[in-house]
């Protein structure tokens, strides 16, 4: 497809190239250098919950220091970072100290883990927070209530910052990668598909430079600014294509954006 002609096709034909690179991209060879690879490190519910919720408030920067970070983080934390949540004791916390991805430092670190806890213990989990709040289209609202709930505790003010809020204008885009790990299913070994209380089509796309771009050009999206607002765009977009499954076109977007010329 080149330039000149894509303005000139048709949904069906964005459709169509779009299915197609959902099929390239969409396979296990993706895992081992994406983020995702961190929690399929793990089996058991909570531990994946877990070690993808860290992976993915890293996910920013260079995909190789990315995927580094997030497994030496997990390393930290032993056999299973659910246990660590759990029974963690303030002598074991000293063992983060020196952790540091970007503007993430260790003193975020800890506190996640507190939240953490505190969510398991006194919210049911991540799964029910996070479906407790969810619209019957969307899951931005509960975005927006998982922060206020993952700071009702007493926090660093610094590390709000890595929390997104889209009712606030964010695009929440790890959050919204993060729920397509958990929630999606299909039979390609990608995505985990463990949380039923929510349906793929309640999710929306990870939006950032390069999705964008590459939505702006196939005409998916015309808001500069990758936003809450150019989230909602897309969405109407992406579940024209699929209303059952949007969000496999992720993997099409970012496949088109990161290893393609396009």
């Amino acid at each position: 497809m080149t330039k000149d002609t894509r303005l000139k096709i048709s949904r069906t034909e964005i459709k169509e190239f779009l299915d197609e690179k959902v099929n390239k991209y969409n396979t296990v060879d993706f895992i081992a250098d994406d983020p995702i690879s961190v929690p399929h490190r793990y089996s058991l519910k909570e531990d994946i919950e877990i070690a993808g919720f860290l992976a993915a408030t890293i996910a920013w920067g260079n995909r190789k220091i990315i995927v580094k970070n997030g497994h030496r983080m997990l390393d930290m934390f032993g056999e299973s970072p659910y246990d660590f949540v759990m029974s963690h004791d303030e002598h074991q916390l000293k063992r983060l100290e020196g952790f540091v991805h970007r503007t993430f430092s260790h003193i975020d670190l800890i506190h996640f883990i507190k939240a953490l806890k505190h969510i398991y213990e006194a919210k049911g989990g991540l799964e029910k927070l996070f479906s407790s709040f969810a619209k019957k289209d969307s899951v931005q609202p509960a975005i927006h209530h998982f922060k206020k709930i993952f700071f009702e505790i007493p926090h660093p003010s610094r590390t709000t910052k890595h929390v997104s809020d889209p009712l606030n204008g964010s695009a929440a885009k790890k959050i919204n990668m993060y729920l397509r790990w958990l929630v999606r299913t299909d039979k390609c070994g990608v995505d985990f598909g463990l949380w039923k209380s929510i349906k793929p089509s309640q999710l929306s796309c990870p939006l950032d430079v390069h999705s964008g771009n590459i939505a702006r050009e196939l005409g998916l999206l015309n808001r500069t600014h990758n936003d809450a607002r150019a989230v909602e765009e897309l969405d109407i977009a992406l579940r024209l294509l699929d209303k059952k499954d949007p969000v496999k076109y992720d993997f099409a977007l970012f496949g088109l954006g990161i290893f393609e010329d396009f």
